[in-house]
C-alpha cells in the first residue's frame, strides 16, 4: 500500500477482535518505533508492552474504556526527559520524540492490518503505579494493538488552506 493511502485509511480503532497479535508483527511495529528519528538521535523513550489478559481491571483504572483492554496488547510510551535533547531556550524534546516514534509504530501497525488508538487522556498516577515507573520516567501515550473489530468512520479534516501559511503568518 502506498504511504499516502495508508495515512488516509488509518483510523482510531475502538473495538478489537480477541485474535492474538503475532510476535513477528509486534516486533515489526516496535522496530519501526526504534528506527524513528529523534532529536540528536538520543531516543529518550522506552516502550512498555502490556499483554492485556488478566490485567483488564488495572488497565481500566488507567483509561476507563472497555475497548482499551479488549485488544490483546497495549503499548505505553514513556519519556526519559533527562536523556532528551533540550533546545537553547530550555524546551525539552521528549514529547516530540515520543510522538514521532509512536507515529511510526501506529502507521506500521496499520500497514500490517492491525489497529491502534492514540490515548493521551489516561490517569498518569494509575499508569505510574501499575507500570512501576520511577519518578524520572513519564508516561506519555498509550495505544491498544490488535485486529480491528469495528469499521472506520469518515475522517473530517480541515482543508489545507486552514492549516498552511507560506512565508509568514
Amino acid at each position: 500500500m502506498e504511504l499516502k493511502q495508508l495515512i488516509a485509511q488509518r483510523y482510531s480503532v475502538r473495538a478489537y477482535l480477541p485474535k492474538p497479535v503475532e510476535d513477528d508483527k509486534l516486533n515489526t511495529v516496535l522496530e519501526a518505533a526504534r528506527l524513528a528519528p529523534t532529536a540528536a538521535n538520543l531516543q529518550p523513550f522506552k516502550l512498555i508492552v502490556i499483554h492485556t489478559e488478566g490485567r483488564e481491571e488495572n488497565l481500566r483504572r488507567i483509561y476507563n474504556r472497555e475497548w482499551f483492554s479488549q485488544a490483546p496488547i497495549v503499548i505505553c510510551a514513556v519519556g526519559l526527559t533527562q536523556n532528551a535533547w533540550t533546545r537553547y531556550d530550555g524546551k525539552n524534546y521528549t514529547f516530540v520524540d515520543v510522538a514521532i516514534a509512536m507515529d511510526h509504530l501506529i502507521l506500521t501497525a496499520a500497514s500490517l492490518g492491525l489497529g491502534t488508538c492514540w490515548i493521551a487522556a489516561f490517569d498518569p498516577a494509575q499508569a505510574r503505579s501499575f507500570l512501576g515507573l520511577p519518578d524520572n520516567v513519564e508516561p506519555i501515550v498509550f495505544t491498544p494493538l490488535g485486529y480491528p473489530k469495528d469499521k472506520p468512520k469518515q475522517k473530517i479534516r480541515k482543508p489545507l488552506s486552514d492549516i498552511v501559511c507560506y512565508n509568514h503568518w
